[in-house]
C-alpha cells in the first residue's frame, strides 16, 4: 500500500512531560492537539503516538522532528507507526460486545476503518479487531 501512516510514534520520551510533549508536538506541526491530532503516551514503552486527524505529511512531520532542537535535547526519535490490519485492544469492560467495538472502531471520529472482525478475550479483558483496509494502530 502506498498509504502513508497518519501516526507517528515517538520514543525514548521520560524526559519529556506528556503536556510538554503536546506543545512540542503543536510548535513543530503549527496544529492543534485533539483538534488536529491526538497523543497517547504509553509510559510502559517509554513512548507515546500521535494520529493526525488533520490530513498532514506525516513523512516530512518526522523530518521536521528529527532537526528540532527541543526533540534532539530530548533525545527522543520519531518514525512512522507500522501499517497493520490488526490491533489490541486492552481494558475492556466485560458488557462491551463485539458489536459495540465494531461500530466504536468503524467511527471516523475514533479514526477507524471498516472492522471484518473482533475477538474478544474476556479473561484478559481484551480484544483483537482485524479491519478491512491497513491502518496505523497503537
Amino acid at each position: 500500500s502506498a498509504e502513508t501512516s497518519p501516526s507517528v510514534v515517538f520514543e525514548n520520551i521520560q524526559g519529556c512531560s506528556p503536556q510538554c510533549l503536546r506543545m512540542l508536538l503543536e510548535n513543530i506541526s503549527g496544529l492543534v492537539v485533539n483538534n488536529d491530532f491526538t497523543v497517547e503516551v504509553i509510559p510502559e514503552r517509554n513512548a507515546a503516538v500521535a494520529t493526525f486527524i488533520k490530513n498532514i505529511d506525516t513523512t516530512e512531520f518526522i523530518k521536521k522532528c528529527s532537526q528540532n532542537k527541543r526533540v534532539r535535547e530530548f533525545e527522543m526519535t520519531a518514525r512512522l507507526l507500522e501499517l497493520t490490519q490488526s490491533i489490541k485492544a486492552e481494558n475492556i469492560p466485560a458488557s462491551v460486545s463485539s458489536d459495540y467495538l465494531t461500530v466504536y472502531f468503524e467511527s471516523a471520529r475514533n479514526g477507524g476503518g471498516t472492522v471484518s472482525g473482533v475477538q474478544l478475550f474476556p479473561e484478559d479483558s481484551s480484544a483483537i479487531v482485524t479491519f478491512c483496509d491497513q491502518k496505523g494502530n497503537a
